[in-house]
């Protein structure tokens, strides 16, 4: 692809709140970490920018990990990725552990 023809991407990430997907043209051989200024341009506008780790969280395509560095294709969905607030596995073994508790230890 050359560098000076357009694509469009997806990129989206996530607050605590909702979900945020928004699509971004990008110029031909820009790379997955590109798209994360205009995300940021318009997390701003609706408030929340301050909840995404911009500059640190991690970033995929179709759920797939990579580096910034990688190059998306045409139509691609690039994601940011914010740390969880809770393991769900361990969150899953104290549900089976509650479940599993004689009622009167409830």
């Amino acid at each position: 692809m050359s560098e000076t023809r357009r694509k469009h991407c997806l990129v989206a990430y996530a607050t605590a709140q909702r979900h945020h997907p928004g699509a971004v043209p990008l110029a031909g051989g820009a790379a997955a970490g590109a798209p994360r200024a205009a995300a940021r341009r318009e997390a701003e506008a609706s408030g929340c920018e301050a909840q995404v780790p911009w500059d640190r969280a991690p970033v995929g395509i179709f759920g797939e990990p990579c580096t910034r560095a990688a190059i998306p294709l045409e139509g691609d969905r690039i994601e940011l990725y914010r740390p969880l607030e809770h393991d769900p596995r361990q969150s899953r073994r104290q549900r089976v552990q509650r479940a599993r508790a004689p009622r009167s230890a409830r």
